[in-house]
């Protein structure tokens, strides 16, 4: 069961991440095909994020009656719809509803496979969400990589091709749960300030994440002067250095815990984006976001693991304590959103004129990750659980 699950969690994860990439680094193709200005696109960005932070929200109303499985099938259903719907989509407003609709299902299967992950993690009580959010960034450097391979591929075929890898995956034997009306009063003794605390570097993460998945393309299209067939190269060394390091990161936080793995890639973190907001030609910007992957990848993991233990009550039963910890990680998924918001409109609107002075953003950010880190010790945890 152990190995089954764990599998399929990985492969929502791919599916997750493949689909996004594919979207993000074609955004320039986006933007010509339909005459979308810098503006316009924020505007669409902007709204992907809202739905799906209401997605999140839904994810907690209907994984508790439902099981975080069948909720989580029904978004990657979402997704796989939302593909087909705005890949051939022949005008913006076709394309909007389109991507209303993933925006809805980009929510949803972010809440639920988080929640399945944290899950199989307190099973085996070991650290596994470094490398299931690896799972991702796998498929992110394969959507990243079909975008380098077909340069001149249309929108239309790229999204109905990857669409049949979420339509694939909702088959997947995830981790059972029998659904049932939760107590409400079993999540009034949440310890919310904590989490809040490990929320906040975990919208350091997305700022500095979505900056880079979503604006990567554009900064090296616009800024940089890259070859049209390579602009996709500003996600994928970030995904590949991320790869690297949330494979190891379950072994790294196992031995020398979270909070010195997060001072030390806060640090990495602010040097990349220093050489991505200085760089004179695209191949010194390929190496800035290489340095930044490798810095501030284990962050959103270790934030989720952290918001999980933090969440887990005394005297509750095993259903009742994955119902709790299943509808703190839907609201703690908010905070990815937050940073969504801030990495991929205020680095957007910031960077109208030139998206060097909206990288500086994410620069100044990370360094809060330095007090914050504080708060991951395995002993201040279970000090504030």
């Amino acid at each position: 069961m152990r190995v089954s699950s764990r599998a399929a969690i990985a492969a929502a994860y791919f599916a997750q991440g493949c689909a996004f990439l594919s979207l993000t680094t074609r955004l320039p193709k986006v933007e010509s095909h339909w005459g979308l200005s810098q503006l316009g696109l924020t505007l669409l960005m902007l709204m992907i994020v809202l739905l799906a932070g209401a997605g999140s929200l839904l994810a907690e109303r209907l994984a508790p009656r439902v099981g975080s499985a069948t909720v989580l099938r029904g978004g990657l259903l979402t997704v796989c719809v939302a593909l087909l719907a705005s890949g051939p989509a022949p005008g913006i407003p076709l394309l909007v509803v389109g991507m209303a609709i993933y925006g809805l299902g980009l929510g949803v299967v972010d809440a639920t496979s988080n929640m399945q992950a944290v899950a199989l993690e307190h099973r085996v009580r070991r650290s596994l969400l470094p490398s299931f959010h690896g799972a991702w960034t796998a498929g992110g450097i394969v959507g990243t990589l079909v975008s380098l391979a077909l340069p001149h591929a249309s929108v239309a075929a790229v999204s109905v091709g990857v669409a049949v890898l979420p339509l694939m995956v909702a088959a997947a034997p995830y981790l059972p749960g029998r659904g049932g009306a939760v107590d409400p009063t079993s999540a009034g003794d949440i310890p919310w300030r904590p989490i809040l605390l490990v929320g906040a570097a975990c919208v350091v993460f997305y700022t500095v994440d979505t900056a880079s998945t979503t604006w990567g393309s554009v900064y090296f299209d616009h800024t940089l002067g890259a070859p049209e067939a390579l602009v996709a190269l500003a996600a994928l060394p970030y995904l590949v250095a991320s790869l690297a390091a949330r494979i190891a990161g379950d072994r790294l936080t196992d031995r020398f815990g979270a909070t010195l793995l997060l001072r030390v890639g806060a640090v990495v973190a602010v040097v990349g984006l220093i050489v991505i907001v200085v760089a004179p030609s695209w191949p010194v910007g390929v190496l800035g976001f290489l340095v930044l992957g490798a810095g501030i990848a284990v962050v959103a993991p270790l934030s989720y693991s952290a918001a999980a233990l933090l969440a887990r009550g005394d005297r509750l039963d095993a259903d009742a304590e994955r119902a709790r910890i299943d509808a703190v990680i839907a609201r703690f998924n908010q905070f990815n959103y937050v940073g969504a918001l801030v990495g991929s409109v205020l680095t957007g609107a910031i960077g109208t004129g030139s998206l060097r002075s909206g990288y500086a953003v994410p620069a100044v950010l990370v360094l809060a990750l330095l007090p914050l880190a504080r708060v991951f010790s395995r002993r201040t945890l279970a000090s504030l659980a």
